[in-house]
């Protein structure tokens, strides 16, 4: 049955024009100008597209955005998917399968976190090195998920080493700081209480956030190279934890989007 659904929403796409794409991008809660880079040859609203989830959250757009950036056609999801809209692992990884199967070669993945390393501050980017899944579930705990791939996929290094040595380099050409460190991802929407973050801390966390996660286990599952960066929109400190205000969150990530910008057209044109 979902072998039948990819088959189906990847038939759609190829017939709407969506035919070579070589690199796949999610963009995050407030990181949607990225795709003002894009000569843009196609935008596909998700509604359209058969068997493909609906976006819920009011600033995630919620379409496919396929075109050429510095020379390659990707192929982008404006707009993501997460488990506290209510949606299961195979609905929140489900584009990273339709993007596998219509050929991607490379995926880049951003999001939205908190600092939760009290070092790092709000407005700086974090290139994911390595991640903890508190979502208590796996996005590969489905019968029949050896047709997709090796059920006990090998998580040495969900994050491709190689992409990320390119990042770091870029990051150094253009002065930009970025950090590196260890995403946790839980299931929200709440915000963590205090003693979830010292639990974090104590657990060497350096962001946390509601997503990134199942996407990566699945871009693993499919042998797919993979690299995130997470810009930092709030502090985590459980000694001085202030009320969350989601509108910052959304001009912090929108302040440091140029950099994450640069990052990634500067990585799309390398690989």
């Amino acid at each position: 049955m979902k072998k039948e659904q990819l088959q189906q929403t990847t038939a759609y796409l190829k017939e709407n024009g969506i035919t070579a794409p070589e690199i796949g991008v999610v963009l995050g809660t407030g990181l949607g100008k990225f795709i003002n880079e894009i000569i843009i040859d196609k935008e596909i609203p998700y509604a359209t597209i058969p068997n493909f989830p609906q976006a819920t959250v009011e600033f995630h757009s919620g379409k496919l955005v396929y075109g050429t950036l510095e020379g390659k056609k990707v192929l982008v999801m404006s707009g993501r998917f997460h488990l506290y809209e209510g949606y299961n692992h195979w609905e929140v990884t489900y584009g990273i399968r339709v993007m596998h199967e219509l050929g991607i070669k490379h995926l880049l993945i951003s999001n939205a976190a908190g600092a939760v390393n009290l070092n790092f501050k709000k407005g700086n980017l974090m290139l994911i090195e390595d991640h903890l899944n508190l979502q208590g579930n796996s996005p590969l705990a489905f019968k029949g998920v050896g047709e997709f791939g090796d059920m006990f996929a090998d998580m040495l290094e969900p994050y491709s080493k190689k992409m990320n040595n390119k990042m770091k380099a870029i990051a150094k050409d253009n002065d930009i700081d970025l950090k590196e460190g260890v995403y946790a991802s839980v299931v929200g929407p709440q915000l963590e209480t205090r003693a979830e973050y010292r639990m974090l801390q104590i657990l060497e966390v350096d962001a946390v956030g509601m997503s990134t996660v199942p996407e990566v286990i699945v871009a693993k599952h499919l042998q797919l190279p993979c690299a995130a960066v997470s810009v930092l929109t709030d502090e985590c400190d459980p000694k001085n934890l202030q009320p969350v205000n989601i509108q910052e969150i959304i001009e912090v990530a929108g302040k440091a989007e140029p950099k994450m910008i640069t990052l990634f057209k500067e990585l799309i044109r390398q690989l």
